[in-house]
């Protein structure tokens, strides 16, 4: 069961295992406490229950049966009206639920995809605009990828303080806009500063989802729902170029982002028009400020609401990632997991067309299909992680155990290095085009399982309170790596050829397997000893 301490003014959040994180609480009004707090499992509160830190150690106290000082309830505070409170959005049907899980996996998924699907088109726009540097051709691909990274540093800390949707609409917006400049672009320069913004536009949807996923389900519910949410940024870099290499063999390659616009502009109407605020706090806000204009007193308040002025809500906000980053050795080494297995990932996505023109003479619209394997290893990976995640954190009834998420993980962590060096050898020495798509299928599930498997135990771990910011501080570390290591392609291939280069980012690979095995054994002891305060 949950727990609270209440040390020194601050509110140590603690489950069965360890202390998740903790954060000053002088400054909060008192809780109702007339009313429950949500709960999973037969009653019993969740480690992460969106309001377990309402409590006040200065709020008027009374005396329990037990002889106990307890906090006397406070009639300004609004909470939700019991258990199956219809405005939570735990209590939500489950296809609504997943409408709005659907939904922001789209704007995840067209998001990554236009990341990629420009690839063929690279060489294309280098002959237009005039320019001969292969650097720069690379950076028209990963200069996004850079764009979600300086975009973690403040948007998504954002929706923890003024609510989910504020930040999902505004920055559809932003996005279509900026997504529309790279279509008219009509100089190099104009189009990666436009490739930059699309980038910061979107960086809202990778770690905001994670937190509007906390949102609406409990821990035990969340393994297919993170399968689908993760699965995005897997499978819209495979998917791009595919169909960007059509695209651009017969539409040309501004064709796809006019293709992307029309596919955001469809995703944002729907947005609009049926998806709804998930953030409990800001809920809840609303509900506070309904009653205060019905009622006209001024004095009610949201639960949970620090009244902290919104400026140094907002700077406090944006200094989680970091926080969270350098704080919790946790995050640190998940974060640099995933970050050089999705900078690999995305140094794959900008060379296949390459390799694949050059080794096997494909055409641009036919070297797309040499990402169906990572294609199909991916699709391996996420019907593998939502039939299974589940069910191994529910495997022993009543002993929860958030570690449990990275069983999985485990098991196929060697994946990813045995495909890179499968790919790696076989296009070196020009094995049939078979055998190094093959090799790159087995990439597939070891980066879907890495990447779905240690988010998951990230948003458990942390919760709805912070899920946000801790997710934008992996998200930031992957993003910085999947713009700045696909640079480094050209001299790595040049120097070593496909052979060792590849197998020298196998190697680095093989080092992070002891990665989840080490959290698996020490995980909550780690969270014990290294809170993070935020």
């Amino acid at each position: 069961m949950a727990t609270i301490q209440a040390e020194s003014g601050k509110v140590v959040f603690e489950d069965e295992e360890s202390t998740t994180f903790s954060f000053d609480a002088t400054v909060h009004g008192s809780i109702d406490h007339q009313k429950k707090p949500n709960t999973d499992n037969g009653g019993e509160t969740n480690s992460d229950d969106t309001h377990a830190a309402n409590m006040n150690p200065d709020a008027e106290k009374g005396t329990t049966e037990a002889g106990e000082v307890a906090p006397t309830p406070d009639p300004n505070i609004v909470d939700w009206s019991g258990p199956n409170d219809p405005e939570n959005p735990r209590n939500w049907s489950k296809a609504y639920k997943l409408t709005n899980i659907i939904v922001i996996s789209l704007s995840v998924l067209y998001t990554n995809l236009a990341t990629t699907m420009f690839a063929p088109g690279a060489a294309t726009m280098k002959r237009e605009f005039g320019f001969k540097s292969n650097t720069v051709e690379v950076l028209t691909i990963t200069m996004a990828s850079l764009g979600f990274a300086l975009g973690q540093l403040f948007i998504p800390p954002m929706s923890e303080v003024f609510g989910r949707m504020p930040i999902y609409r505004t920055s559809s917006i932003f996005y279509m806009g900026f997504t529309a400049g790279c279509a008219r672009s009509t100089n190099v320069a104009e189009f990666l500063v436009f490739r930059l913004l699309t980038g910061m536009a979107a960086a809202s949807y990778m770690s905001t989802g994670g937190g509007t996923v906390a949102d609406l389900l409990a821990k035990e519910e969340r393994g297919v729902a993170m399968a689908i949410f993760t699965a995005g940024p897997l499978f819209g870099p495979v998917l791009g170029p595919i169909v960007g290499g059509f695209v651009v063999e017969n539409l040309g390659w501004r064709w796809c982002f006019y293709l992307i616009l029309i596919l955001a502009g469809a995703v944002t109407l729907v947005t609009f028009l049926f998806i709804h605020e998930t953030s409990s706090i800001n809920i809840l806000k609303s509900k506070a400020a309904r009653l205060r204009k019905e009622t006209g007193n001024p004095n009610l308040r949201a639960a949970g609401d620090k009244q902290t002025p919104i400026k140094q809500l907002v700077l406090h906000a944006l200094t989680r990632p970091m926080k969270f980053l350098f704080t919790s050795p946790i995050v640190a080494l998940i974060a640099l997991y995933i970050a050089f297995n999705f900078g690999v990932t995305m140094l794959l996505f900008a060379t296949f067309p390459t390799v694949y023109e050059n080794t096997y003479h494909w055409s641009v619209s036919i070297s797309g299909l040499a990402y169906i394997g990572v294609g199909i290893g991916c699709a391996i990976g996420v019907i593998t992680f939502a039939k299974l995640s589940d069910r191994l954190l529910n495997a022993k009834e009543g002993n929860y155990r958030a570690e449990r998420r990275l069983i999985m993980m485990m098991f196929v962590s060697p994946m990813f290095p045995i495909g890179l060096f499968i790919y790696g050898w076989t296009t070196e020495y020009k094995v049939h085009w078979v055998v190094p798509i093959i090799g790159t299928a087995i990439c597939g599930p070891g980066a879907v399982i890495i990447n779905s498997s240690s988010q998951t135990y990230i948003i458990d771990i942390f919760g709805p309170q912070a899920a946000a910011s801790a997710l934008a501080a992996i998200t930031l570390l992957r993003n910085l790596t999947g713009a700045f290591l696909p640079l480094a392609a050209p001299t790595l291939y040049a120097n070593l050829g496909l052979g060792w280069g590849n197998s020298v980012l196998a190697f680095i690979t093989v080092g992070f397997i002891p990665v989840p095995i080490c959290f698996y054994l020490y995980g909550a002891s780690l969270r014990k000893r290294f809170p993070v305060e935020i």
